[in-house]
């Protein structure tokens, strides 16, 4: 696998080596042995995978301390715009975000750590998404922050009238009225 560095301190790109030949692909989306070489804290302990139609957001979304998550996303089908926010109160990039493309045809996953909060937006007809985490989900210390919250200035790529949005997500706060527990 080959971990490309982002503009964020700990947030990476991972892309998988791909075998192509006649037949179609081979490749192996998890390694335990080779990700704990990389990551030495992370231990990964649930997969979620999500299908979504075209326009839906989802995020962004984090869950508050003891039981925060890292997360190592991808698309399995189609494409999504994944966004992950820094949180971490004494990073330099706090309230910064770095965003990629994520397709069944690019194969490439990102690496969130604990600390950030999470976004994608279904870019495709439909799409599979797929996240491995590292902590179980607590629904009363599920937080987040509004998708279009107009201190990051995020160029979506898709027009917002079309945006398939949940009335939780509609109905989050602002960055500056969140006390970041990170």
């Amino acid at each position: 696998m080959n971990i490309i560095k982002t503009s964020i301190q700990d947030l990476v790109i991972i892309q998988p080596k791909v075998f192509n030949d006649s037949r179609g692909y081979f490749f192996e989306p998890f390694n335990e042995n080779l990700f704990k070489k990389n990551f030495t804290n992370v231990k990964f302990i649930q997969d979620n995978e999500s299908k979504s139609s075209k326009g839906v957001l989802r995020g962004f979304h984090f869950q508050k301390p003891p039981y925060e998550q890292a997360k190592l996303v991808r698309c399995v089908q189609g494409e999504v715009l994944d966004i992950a926010l820094d949180l971490r109160k004494n990073s330099s990039t706090y309230g910064k975000y770095e965003k990629i493309i994520l397709s069944g045809e690019n194969k490439k996953q990102f690496f969130i750590p604990r600390g950030f909060a999470h976004a994608f937006l279904v870019l495709s007809k439909n799409a599979i998404f797929s996240y491995k985490v590292d902590n179980i989900y607590a629904p009363d210390f599920d937080s987040g922050i509004i998708w279009n919250d107009p201190s990051l200035s995020i160029d979506w790529e898709l027009d917002e009238s079309k945006f398939i949005i949940s009335e939780k997500d509609k109905n989050l706060d602002f960055l500056k009225n969140i006390e970041s527990p990170f």
